[in-house]
């Protein structure tokens, strides 16, 4: 596979630490949530990779609807909710992701084809197809 971009990006101090990318676009403090024993001030892994699925996502939304020559209304959004707890197998922890989708303008039934095919552009549903429990709402 030819690659046409790398983030870089290091992280210091685990899930209670600081991360930030080589360009400094980010420079975040990271915490635990509340829910997971933390005092949630800072920014946690399960809403950075939130924010990564629900971009990409609809940017292959996009990219098939192109190819399709549909139009994408400019309020489309997709709104990931990350999961995390302990695996049943009680090795560590795993994720949950439920994607709800919002294309105005479109059929329930034009909206349920593109996503499904949006999944096969986007690298984030690549990378967890048949990991972690993905599902798709159109909202």
């Amino acid at each position: 596979m030819p690659i046409l971009y790398t983030a870089h990006a290091t992280s210091t101090g685990g899930r209670d630490g600081h991360g930030k990318t080589d360009d400094g676009k980010l420079d975040l403090a990271l915490s635990l949530p509340k829910e997971m024993g933390g005092d949630g001030k800072g920014v946690n892994p399960e809403q950075l990779f939130a924010i990564g699925y629900s971009a990409c996502y609809l940017g292959a939304i996009k990219f098939v609807a192109g190819q399709e020559k549909v139009t994408i209304a400019p309020d489309a959004a997709v709104t990931a909710h990350v999961g995390v707890g302990p695996r049943e197998d009680g090795g560590g922890f795993g994720l949950e992701v439920a994607l709800d989708v919002k294309l105005p303008g479109l059929s329930k039934a034009q909206a349920e084809d593109i996503t499904t095919k949006a999944h096969v552009v986007c690298p984030y549903s690549h990378a967890t197809k048949g990991n972690i429990k993905v599902t798709t709402r159109i909202v």
